[in-house]
C-alpha cells in the first residue's frame, strides 16, 4: 500500500508516474515537524537495516552514517564524504516494523541515519514543499517493487551494450581509436564499444568533431562498424561562448539558457572555458538540446554518455572576482601567513554553492533558483535525450547513460558509478552500490572497471574486471596522466581474453534478466536478506549479492587473495569458469566456506535448483552463437530466457515473453 502526504507547494519532478491520491493527515511512521522547513525522525529499533538511497557511499545497510542528496561532482570517492553524483531520496527501513519513504524533494536533502544518535532516522531538508510516500508492505523486496511500479519502466539499452567497452581520456585522433582496436582484435580480447571522452570534440563544443582528426567523420563511424564496434561519445552539459557558434547562439536567441538574476545568461567556466547552461527544466529548451543528438547520430552514432551535468562548474566571473578581492586584501594589508585559507580559497572556485543560489530556469513563466530544483539538472539533460531519440530514432534503442541524477532518469537513461579511483575499496563501493540503485530504478549501471584516477594494476584490473562480467555496463575507463589501462597492454594477455570472454558465454542469461527485470519493475541486483529475510546471518552479508532469479556472485575484492570466504544461505552449485576454457561445478552445503578463486578465473553462484544458458566465446555481441547454448547448474530446474533483436524498441509486455 502507498500513502501519499503533499506538504506546501512542491516542485513537480515527474519522479513519479502513477497518480497517487493524497492523503489526509500525518504519516503513521514517525514524527514529522514543519517548522523551520521539513523535518522527519524516526526511533529505530537496535536490529534494524536501512535499505536505498541509490548511488551513495558506503554500505548496503546505510545506518550510522549521514547522507546527502546533492548531485555533486566528486572524484574523491572517500569514506567521508556524504554526497555523489546521484539524488535518489527512496529508503526501506527493515526490523521492528518495515516501511519504505520516498521523499520527493529535489533541493538538498540530508538523511542522518543514526550518525548523531545511534537510533535515530532524521531527514532533513530547507523547505517544506514536498511529496512524501509512505510505502509499506510484507517485506523490503515487496516494498522496493510497489515503488519500482509508480516511478515507471527502467531504461532498455540496445543489446550490444551488454558488451565490454573500451574507454580513456586522452584518445584524440582517428589513429588513437584504430590502435586500440587494433590491440583489442589482434589479441582477440572481446569488445563491442569504444567511448570518446572530450578530446574527439572541435574545442570542447557539443555536439561538434574535430574536423582535423576526423575529416570525414560519418566514414570513421562506417570504418569501426566495419569492425563491430560501436562509437560511444561524450557529451558535456556547458555550452561553449563563441561567436559563429551556432548552438551558442541559437540559445542566446531563443533564450534557451539558464539566466542571472538580472536576466543576463548564467556564465561558468567548464572544459570548453566560459559556457552557458541549457535551461533543462524549460521543456523547450529541453527539446532543442535533445534535437542536437542527431547531429552525430546521422552520422550513424548509436549511443551517448552524459556527463559534468550536476551539474559541474569550474569556475564563474563572480568566483573568479570574490577570489581577486580575497588576494587584493592579503596581499595589500601585507597579512600574516594565511594558513589554510588561501588554498581553500582557490579551491571554492570549483561548485560553489553561493555560484548555484545565484542562477534561475524557467518553469511554467516562473523563474525558479536553481539550488531550489539542483538535483533535477542531471535527470533532464538525459530526459532531453531520451525524449528526442524517439523522434530522431523512431523504434530503435540508442545507448545512453549520465553522471548526474535524481530517481525519474531511470526511465530515460542508465547511469555510471562516476570518477572512482584504481582502489581496492572501489570494487566493494562498486558492489554496494548495485542493489540500492536498482532499488530506484537503475538498472543499467556499472563502475569504470580497473578505476578512473590513479595508476590500476594487473591484479586489480583482472580482479574488477571478474566483477564487471556481471554488471550491465562493462567499460574499462582511466583518465588521463595515468598509467595506460587497455587489457591489452598486461603480460598473460589470455587471462584478459578469458574473463571478459566469460561475460559474452553469459551474456544470453544476463541480457535476459536485465530485461525481466525492467519489464517486470524488479531488482537485477538483490541483497541475500531480500530472498532469505529470515536468516540472520543472509542479512549481515554485503559482500555477496544475487543476480536475477538464479545466481550468486561472491567477487574477490582484497589485494594478494587466492580466494575468500563465502556465506551460502542454501546448497548452491559453486561454479568457476577456468582459463583453459571449461567449467567447474561443485556442490557446497548451506553455511560457511572458503573458495579458491585464481586471478584468471571467474566464479560465481548457481542457486538450489536453478540452471542457467552459457554459450561459446564470441568477440562481439553480433557473434553470439546461440545455437552453441548449453545449460550449467542443476539440471532438473527450468530456465525462462528472454531473447529479442537487441535493437527495436521494446514494447512487450511481462505476458508476451
Amino acid at each position: 500500500m502507498i500513502q501519499k502526504y503533499v506538504f506546501g507547494h512542491p516542485f513537480e519532478t515527474d519522479a513519479v508516474v502513477e497518480k497517487i491520491s493524497p492523503s489526509e493527515g500525518m504519516p503513521a511512521y514517525g514524527k514529522i515537524v514543519l517548522d523551520n522547513g521539513f523535518s522527519f525522525a524516526y526511533e529505530m529499533n537496535e536490529e534494524d537495516i536501512v535499505y536505498g538511497l541509490g548511488e551513495a557511499n558506503r554500505g548496503i545497510n546505510k545506518r550510522g552514517y549521514l547522507y546527502i542528496s546533492n548531485c555533486t561532482d566528486e572524484p574523491n570517492h572517500t569514506e567521508n564524504k556524504h554526497s555523489l553524483y546521484g539524488a535518489h531520496n527512496f529508503l526501506v527501513v527493515s526490523g521492528k516494523q518495515t516501511f519504505g519513504l520516498f521523499l520527493d524533494y529535489p533541493g538538498t536533502m540530508k538523511f542522518d541515519i543514526g550518525y548523531t544518535e545511534q537510533n535515530l532516522l532524521q531527514i532533513q531538508c530547507d523547505d517544506a514543499d514536498l511529496d512524501f510516500y509512505v510505502i509499506e508492505g510484507k517485506s523490503p523486496y515487496d516494498i522496493v517493487k510497489q515503488f519500482r511500479k509508480i516511478i515507471g519502466t527502467s531504461y532498455i539499452p540496445p543489446k550490444f551494450a551488454f558488451g565490454f567497452g573500451q574507454s580513456r581520456w586522452g584518445y584524440r585522433t582517428a589513429e588513437d581509436f584504430r590502435n586500440v582496436v587494433r590491440g583489442y582484435r589482434e589479441n582477440h580480447i572481446p569488445m563491442d564499444m569504444l567511448y570518446m571522452d572530450i578530446d574527439y570534440m572541435d574545442h570542447y563544443k557539443d555536439f561538434t568533431v574535430n574536423e582535423e582528426e576526423f575529416p570525414d567523420f560519418k566514414a570513421f563511424v562506417d570504418e569501426m562498424k566495419e569492425q563491430k564496434i560501436h562509437l560511444i561519445p561524450i557529451i558535456d552539459a556547458g555550452v561553449k561562448i563563441e561567436d559563429g557558434y551556432d548552438i551558442c547562439e541559437e540559445g542566446k536567441e531563443k533564450g534557451y539558457f539558464c539566466k542571472r538574476e538580472d536576466g543576463s545568461d548564467f556564465v561558468a567556466e567548464v572544459w570548453p572555458g566560459w559556457t552557458h547552461f541549457p535551461d533543462m527544466l524549460n521543456p523547450e529548451a529541453r527539446k532543442w538540446f535533445g534535437e542536437k543528438y542527431g547531429r552525430l547520430i546521422s552520422k550513424g552514432i548509436d549511443g551517448f554518455w552524459n556527463d559534468m551535468n550536476e551539474p559541474a562548474m569550474f569556475s564563474t566571473p563572480e568566483g573568479v572576482a570574490r577570489l581577486k578581492n580575497y588576494l587584493k586584501e592579503f596581499l595589500e594589508e601585507e597579512k600574516e601567513a594565511p594558513g589554510f585559507r588561501l588554498g581553500d580559497e582557490v579551491r571554492s572556485l570549483a561548485n560553489n554553492a553561493e555560484d548555484y543560489r545565484s542562477f534561475y530556469h524557467q518553469v511554467d513563466g516562473k523563474a525558479v533558483r536553481h539550488d531550489k530544483v539542483h538535483n533535477l539538472y542531471g535527470f533532464n539533460m538525459t530526459r532531453a535525450a531520451g525524449e528526442a531519440f524517439r523522434e530522431l530514432a523512431p523504434g530503435k534503442r540508442i545507448l545512453m547513460f549520465s553522471r548526474a541524477s535524481y530517481i525519474g532518469m531511470h526511465r530515460y537513461g542508465g547511469v555510471w558509478m562516476g570518477d572512482n579511483h584504481s582502489w581496492w575499496s572501489h570494487i566493494l563501493l562498486n558492489l554496494k552500490m548495485l542493489p540500492s540503485l536498482n532499488m530506484c530504478g537503475f538498472l543499467y549501471t556499472g563502475a569504470d572497471l580497473g578505476g578512473f584516477n590513479a595508476d590500476t594494476s594487473r591484479d586489480l584490473l583482472l580482479r574488477w574486471l571478474a566483477l564487471g562480467v556481471f554488471t550491465p555496463l562493462m567499460r574499462d575507463h582511466a583518465a588521463l596522466g595515468t598509467r595506460d589501462q587497455e587489457c591489452y597492454r598486461f603480460s598473460n594477455v589470455e587471462d584478459f581474453r578469458h574473463v571478459i570472454g566469460v561475460r559474452y558465454r553469459l551474456l544470453p542469461y544476463l541480457y535476459s534478466e536485465y530485461m525481466k527485470a525492467a519489464l517486470r519493475d524488479d531488482m537485477l541486483f538483490r541483497p541475500l536478506a531480500f530472498d532469505f529475510p529470515e536468516d540472520p546471518m543472509a542479512a549481515q552479508v554485503e559482500d555477496q549479492l544475487f543476480l536475477g532469479k538464479e545466481i550468486m556472485i561472491a567477487p574477490v575484492y582484497t589485494q594478494n587473495a587466492k580466494g575468500r570466504y563465502v556465506y551460502l544461505p542454501e546448497e548452491m552449485k559453486f561454479v568457476k569458469f577456468l582459463p583453459d576454457g571449461s567449467i567447474l561445478q561443485g556442490t557446497l552445503e548451506r553455511g560457511h566456506h572458503y573458495v579458491n578463486i585464481a586471478l584468471n578465473e571467474v566464479p560465481l553462484f548457481i542457486r538450489k535448483g536453478k540452471k542457467i544458458p552459457v554459450v561459446e566465446p564470441a568477440e562481439c555481441v553480433d557473434d553470439i552463437q546461440m545455437e552453441s547454448m548449453e545449460m550449467i547448474g542443476y539440471q532438473e530446474g527450468e530456465y525462462e530466457l528472454y531473447d529479442d533483436d537487441g535493437v527495436s524498441t521494446v514494447a512487450k509486455t511481462v505476458e508476451e515473453f
